[in-house]
């Protein structure tokens, strides 16, 4: 069976990497480990939050990869012989992924009292237009011309 995208469409013209990251979305696990919230900071600010109770900084790993942020969370192994009557705390490695919008930079990280926090921002573009020559007959060719929207910045 072919799947048919809502990219097919020849009036959308180099969407295909929107469709792929879409494909990345869905492949992702519904898994609910770690809990995490996701917080508007400011105009163009967000700061995801990882509940990392029981993992040390150095435990814990971010990076971005191809647009999609990775924290992973690794607990050394312990060394002493514990016997637990009850152990009800998660001890266990995971990867939580976020696929991020062109043009989301990774501001920092930090760690505090258990929770993980991870601060994103979207810097804003300048606008500009740019107006193109239509070529006609024996005129002479021009080079495009950029026009900034905001003369002020």
């Amino acid at each position: 069976m072919t799947r048919v995208s809502v990219f097919s469409s020849p009036l959308l013209l180099g969407f295909d990497h929107i469709e792929r990251v879409l494909d990345r979305v869905n492949k992702t696990t519904a898994e609910g480990y770690p809990p995490y919230n996701i917080e508007q900071t400011g105009e163009h600010r967000l700061r995801i939050t990882v509940a990392v109770a029981g993992f040390a900084e150095n435990d814990l790993n971010v990076t971005v990869e191809d647009n999609q942020l990775v924290i992973r969370g690794k607990q050394q192994v312990e060394s002493n012989n514990r016997i637990y009557l009850h152990r009800g705390i998660a001890a266990r490695q995971f990867t939580r992924s976020f696929v991020l919008a062109e043009g989301i930079e990774v501001r920092g990280a930090e760690i505090a009292n258990g929770l993980l926090h991870v601060d994103l921002e979207r810097p804003v573009p300048d606008s500009k237009v740019t107006q193109i020559e239509i070529k006609g007959g024996a005129k002479k060719v021009h080079a495009p011309k950029t026009i900034d929207v905001n003369p002020d910045t």
